[in-house]
């Protein structure tokens, strides 16, 4: 009879706090999006990426060919050096050393290049998503539109729900030393029970 009883009290707990989360939640209009996925199957994403890619390509050809030049040239300086005597041998390691660091920095320059062409491209297109989510959920009565994926993050929300002004202003107060922070935090809920 005891553990009927226990249940079924557990039950109507669980019930009754069912219906408080519902309660509050009912009113809002809450989605999310996967953030990853929408810039995979992103049409203008992919044309970028192509075009990355194909420069990218191109670069790597040039720069191997280099590399496969220099790579024989240091090959077969031993036993040219052998041939044709110290002096030769010292003059020569040092333009193999000069074109080695050569390489590295045209390398390097070119995925400068590569950064500075297609990294604003990419920045424009997250805050051409951002934009389009952010009017998405105005246009569709949302309240918080969620982005999932490597960062997780709201992506839109109702200007109400943002209390980053507040939480900032009572943090630098309390930073200061103010007593108007006490005095804040104590009579903001009474101000909000009353509307």
């Amino acid at each position: 009879m005891k553990k009927s009883l226990l249940i079924i009290g557990f039950a109507l707990a669980v019930i009754s706090c069912n219906k408080e989360a519902g309660s509050n939640a009912a009113g809002l209009k809450t989605a999310y999006v996967d953030t990853n996925k929408i810039v995979q199957d992103l049409d203008e994403y992919k044309e970028l990426e192509s075009q990355n890619k194909t420069k990218r390509e191109v670069m790597a050809q040039e720069l191997q060919a280099k590399a496969h030049q220099f790579d024989l040239d240091r090959a077969s300086f031993p036993e040219e050096a052998k041939a044709k005597g110290m002096q030769w041998a010292q003059l020569r390691q040092q333009e193999l050393q000069e074109r080695g660091q050569k390489l590295q920095m045209t390398q390097e320059a070119m995925l400068k290049q590569l950064e500075e062409e297609f990294g604003p491209k990419q920045d424009t297109l997250i805050s051409k998503i951002k934009k389009f989510v952010t009017d998405y959920g105005k246009k569709n009565g949302y309240d918080y539109i969620y982005g999932s994926g490597d960062v997780v993050s709201i992506m839109y929300a109702k200007e109400g729900y943002n209390i980053t002004d507040k939480i900032t202003k009572e943090l630098n107060d309390k930073y200061k030393g103010s007593a108007k922070t006490t005095e804040t935090v104590n009579e903001e809920p009474a101000k909000e029970e009353k509307k």
